[in-house]
């Protein structure tokens, strides 16, 4: 480790040493002891958060489209799309359990500006309520309830649960859980009782047609919606560099020495935030055993959570699709035209035609239910990650404890959001549109640059990324940014 020391008072008030580890442009991090980590084999870890919040739009209808009007070989590239996410996910994990300090923060240590970067992106893409719309809008379908009353209540909703928790991150965890639960099972026996075994052969098969590329697939038409769909293949935007602040909040590695954020009434409770956070010393055995203990427990939510409940969700959902499309070929027509509402209604009878009216009526309930995680999670993480940014790198905000800085924001957005149903467009205008799929797969390279920098130079040589781990996020980093401007550039327009 470093030979740097601070000089810190024992319990008797005599100064000693401490090792710190020196690194970047803020202030060194202490030495201390890693936990030691829980059983690798889990059923429920922060992946659980970052699946919900993936598992939306991307998998239940952008994929299933393609699906329906290139063939099933298009697959393949959800399965590259949704492997890289996984190993960005494990490099997301190694800053954050390595030192508690979320991605922000290391990015701090990088270059302030490229942390100000994501603070800014965050604002433009995430404060607009359309996922809550959407759900309300299938709300509506269900029950008759105007779909801008339930909105509004869902919103508000939002914010009560989380102000009435004690530590919001476990209330978070429940929810997501329960609701992932409920969409996966339920979903998989709708798709059981419509849909055949060569439905299924067909999706699962297209998944290694590697290399096939369709006709139609370079044209102005489709290819930015291939790249947005790649990009949108589990978490987009944002959602991995939150990941980092729920790792803390779930006491991950040296996440464990860093305070929780509580509920609102709870907030007076929260314990005093260190200005920076910690390093292990890597020259230790035993910290090193401790260490690779974390790394299989975070491998265990990349792999089996995140990329197994991730492809499972994708391939039920596609496998509804042809159901649908073979119940009623309208479907096909209104997936290829882009008539995401009508598509949807069209599914829904399909559905009940192939088994029984209660199937359409589930299948408009996990709609509901996709939009409202999305909410949820996206909120949260919105306020999370913002909070994170205020408090250490705001002059004047540490004042404040940490909690009453996310529910500032967490408020702030769910406010905005109530303004937007009311008085103007739930998603913003188009053109505001548009450039926040720019924004976002834009969000993605850059923080695939981002870790390679974070991880390579922050981290002790121990502890960095192999090379065919540095090759896979640079090869993220040439594929979001490089497809984003080829598709401006080739087509004059974003994904």
């Amino acid at each position: 480790m470093s030979d740097n020391q601070n000089i810190d008072p024992d319990a008797s008030g005599t100064s000693v040493p401490t090792a710190v580890w020196d690194v970047g442009r803020e202030e060194p991090m202490p030495i201390k002891e890693l936990p030691e980590a829980p059983a690798s084999v889990h059923i429920i870890g922060p992946a659980m958060i970052l699946i919900a919040l993936g598992v939306g739009l991307g998998e239940t209808y952008l994929w299933p489209r393609l699906v329906l009007v290139f063939g099933p070989e298009i697959r393949w590239l959800f399965l590259i799309g949704v492997t890289l996410q996984a190993v960005v996910m494990l490099e997301m994990a190694r800053y954050a359990m390595a030192t508690g300090e979320s991605i922000f923060f290391g990015a701090a240590r990088v270059w302030k500006p490229l942390m100000w970067l994501f603070f800014g992106t965050a604002i433009l893409v995430y404060i607009w309520p359309g996922h809550m719309a959407a759900s309300a809008g299938a709300l509506e379908t269900l029950t008759d309830i105007p779909w801008l009353v339930s909105a509004i209540v869902g919103l508000i909703l939002i914010g009560l649960v989380f102000s009435f928790a004690n530590i919001v991150y476990n209330m978070l965890e429940v929810l997501m859980t329960w609701l992932m639960g409920i969409l996966v099972i339920g979903s998989a026996i709708i798709a059981a009782i419509v849909g055949t075994l060569g439905d299924l052969w067909d999706t699962i098969w297209g998944m290694f047609a590697f290399g096939v590329v369709p006709d139609d697939m370079m044209t102005a038409a489709w290819f930015p919606v291939i790249v947005g769909s790649i990009a949108f293949a589990g978490p987009s935007g944002m959602q991995q560099m939150w990941y980092t602040l729920w790792l803390r909040d779930k006491g991950a590695g040296m996440g464990v020495h860093l305070p929780k954020i509580r509920g609102l009434i709870h907030a007076g409770e929260e314990e005093t935030v260190p200005d920076r956070g910690f390093m292990f010393d890597t020259e230790d055995g035993n910290e090193m055993r401790k260490w690779k203990g974390w790394r299989r427990w975070v491998l265990v939510d990349a792999i089996v959570l995140f990329w197994g409940v991730t492809m499972l969700v994708t391939l039920v959902f596609t496998v509804l699709a042809q159901a649908a499309a073979a119940q009623n070929p309208n479907v096909r027509t209104l997936l290829v035209n882009d008539e995401e509402d009508a598509a949807l209604q069209a599914m829904a009878d399909a559905f009940a035609a192939a088994g029984s009216p209660i199937l359409g009526t589930l299948f408009f309930g996990f709609i509901v239910l996709v939009g409202w995680k999305g909410s949820l999670g996206i909120f949260d993480a919105f306020a999370r990650g913002q909070a994170d940014m205020t408090y250490f790198f705001i002059p004047g905000m540490k004042r404040f404890k940490m909690s009453y800085i996310y529910f500032a924001f967490l408020w702030g957005v769910l406010t905005f959001g109530i303004l937007i149903l009311l008085f103007g467009p739930a998603d913003g205008p188009t053109a505001i549109l548009d450039t926040l799929a720019f924004l976002s797969t834009f969000a993605m390279g850059a923080y695939c640059v981002v870790l390679l920098l974070v991880n390579n130079k922050m981290l002790p040589k121990k502890i960095r990324p192999g090379m065919i781990t540095n090759v896979v996020i640079g090869f993220g980093a040439v594929f979001y940014l490089g497809m984003l401007f080829y598709s401006l550039v080739r087509f004059g327009v974003v994904v």
